[in-house]
């Protein structure tokens, strides 16, 4: 196996961290939500449209998650009144999506509780720790949103399957007692 640099190890325990991090978000939204008809997920994607109507391409990419995710979600959020399709003068098959004034009303009723939470939490860690964290990370998807090539999960030594047709195990002959 082939060993990490500190560097390598350092970030293998970034991204770790992060997985901690986002499944206490996820919780924690879940909690700030309770009773606005929405979920954390549904939060999600509609906080991404709150700024401006964006296709669920672009809302996807703006949060790292993938179309199909984003589009059932803002199925859901059309379907519950939450937010609603609008025509894309930039694209005729890719609709807008947006909030609508019960998308609204649902980010106001958590709103304040969201607001005291983010405060009560930069106090306690510090708003300049909270800032060089976010540069980091800036840093960090600035790499991994470099072309193809430049970074790969797949280092150059490792080689790429051939087709997508497992390769059978190896069979191996028991010892039977004599």
């Amino acid at each position: 196996m082939a060993k990490r640099s500190s560097g390598g190890d350092a970030l293998t325990e970034l991204v770790l961290k992060v997985f901690r991090l986002n499944g206490r978000f996820l919780e924690v939204a879940d909690g700030i939500t309770e009773g606005s008809g929405l979920t954390a997920a549904r939060w999600q994607v509609l906080g991404a449209v709150l700024r401006e109507p964006l296709s669920v391409a672009a809302a996807a990419r703006s949060m790292g998650l993938t179309r199909q995710s984003v589009q059932r979600l803002a199925d859901v959020l059309v379907d519950e009144g939450l937010c609603t399709y609008l025509d894309n003068p930039a694209h005729r098959r890719a609709k807008l999506l947006a909030p609508t004034e019960r998308g609204w009303a649902a980010i106001r009723r958590f709103h304040p509780i969201q607001v005291a939470w983010a405060d009560q939490v930069s106090a306690a860690v510090g708003e300049r720790a909270l800032r060089a964290a976010n540069e980091t990370l800036d840093a960090v998807l600035a790499v991994l949103a470099a072309p193809a090539g430049q970074v790969s999960a797949r280092t150059r030594s490792t080689p790429r399957p051939r087709s997508r047709k497992a390769a059978p195990e190896p069979t191996r002959r028991r010892r039977t007692p004599a």
